[in-house]
């Protein structure tokens, strides 16, 4: 793994900046914010301030206005901050001109997200692609890296051309590494086809949603093992499969790791083989954390990024975790302004939601064990679904014997 990518931020104050654009409104900014929050702490720093700019786009010098720079650079002094995190992905011209003003180490949200994925890897799979999607961020920031350099003089036969920069010689370097971890990635992608083949006649079920949202703690409760879960961004990084028996009826079921907004492209692309879990499963369950005030939104973001990944709609379960953490506000009954999604009661949004899904979808504790008989049912019934029309001859576990079939 390499570690002068990205430095490491534990135990760093840090201010977070965002920009309030066309596309993004203030309120969204914030929220926004707070989510860079969780990926600052989930990395170890310490987020102490937000800094918001209003502008139609972002500076391409700067990020954000001179003005904005002064003020963060005055409050940073002030204050003793070594780190500043930018809530959209920096060019190298932008990460250089700020460096040069600030002083500081800067990071984009993209940079931090893959110093928490390479912190997450566990396995030589996972270590090599997070390893693969460093280097290509790396890649198109290569010059900020050799700003001091003047050109290099040629040498012999054995040398450098004649003028070769140091730069493109390190460019080379990265572009051998990424070609190399690429066939790697190959390697053990051919092995991991051969292990999915291997796994019989069972229905593959995929849990899959925006990171944090109770997939885990959700694969624990109903394969009754341990899987790593914690209150944390992306603490699943590397997949877990396992055989999930419910009632008479075998299926696999794997956990897979979490979406977020604005996924670096690349780091997609580095984790479509861990995602092929998701592209293979014959049924999804798409956990979402209802206690969260953007929960639709984060919707819409795992929907778009499963359409990336696989490009077809698969039958799919909803399921509105945390409702032990569910809270709105009741509105007054003389008010008689239209009420905001903040007034919509847990039955308000489970009569939406039944009629958009048509009933495929069911609210739930994981923690609390809420609803888990009705979500084993609903399960049961769909991959049961699958696996008779997959596989017409009968396979499963054991026969009930209060059902009337014919042999």
């Amino acid at each position: 793994m390499i570690d002068s990518i990205i430095s490491t931020v534990k135990n760093q104050k840090a201010i977070l900046v965002g920009l309030i654009t066309q596309q993004q409104t203030e309120e969204q900014v914030k929220e926004y914010l707070d989510e860079l929050a969780f990926l600052a702490d989930t990395a170890g720093a310490e987020p102490v301030k937000y800094f918001t700019q209003k502008l139609e786009h972002p500076n391409p010098v700067t990020f954000v206005g001179a003005g904005k720079l002064s003020e963060i650079r005055q409050y940073m002094e002030d204050q003793e901050i070594g780190l500043v995190i930018f809530d959209d992905e920096l060019s190298s011209k932008q990460i250089r001109n700020i460096e040069k003003e600030l002083e500081v180490k800067i990071l984009d949200r993209t940079s931090l997200i893959l110093d928490i994925f390479a912190m997450r890897a566990q396995t030589a799979y996972a270590k090599t692609q997070v390893e693969l999607a460093q280097y290509q961020y790396l890649l198109p920031r290569l010059t900020r890296m050799w700003t001091h350099l003047d050109r290099q003089r040629g040498g012999g036969a054995m040398m450098r051309g004649v003028g070769e920069t140091q730069l493109e010689t390190d460019r080379r370097i990265v572009l051998d590494k990424i070609a190399d971890l690429k066939d790697q990635l190959k390697s053990i992608d051919k092995q991991m086809v051969v292990q999915r083949k291997n796994r019989g006649k069972m229905v593959r079920v995929a849990l899959v949603g925006y990171t944090n949202v109770g997939k885990s703690t959700t694969m624990n409760m109903l394969s009754k093992s341990e899987v790593f879960a914690e209150n944390k961004l992306f603490a699943t990084l590397d997949t877990t499969v396992r055989k999930v028996i419910i009632d008479n009826l075998p299926f696999l079921l794997s956990d897979t790791v979490g979406f977020i907004r604005k996924l670096p492209t690349h780091l997609v692309e580095s984790f479509k083989s861990t995602l092929d879990e998701v592209r293979e499963a014959d049924l999804l369950i798409h956990v979402v954390d209802i206690s969260h005030p953007n929960f639709a939104e984060q919707i819409e973001v795992v929907e778009k990024t499963l359409l990336e990944i696989d490009g077809e709609e698969k039958p799919t379960i909803l399921v509105f975790n945390k409702i032990d953490a569910f809270s709105y506000i009741e509105k007054d009954e003389f008010d008689l302004t239209p009420p905001t999604k903040e007034n919509l009661s847990l039955d308000d949004l489970r009569k939406t939601w039944m009629a958009k899904m048509q009933n495929n979808c069911i609210f739930i504790s994981a923690k609390n064990k809420t609803n888990i008989d009705e979500l084993k049912e609903m399960i049961y019934d769909k991959v049961k679904e699958i696996h008779i029309a997959r596989y017409p001859y009968n396979d499963f576990l054991f026969q009930k014997y209060d059902e009337n079939i014919e042999e």
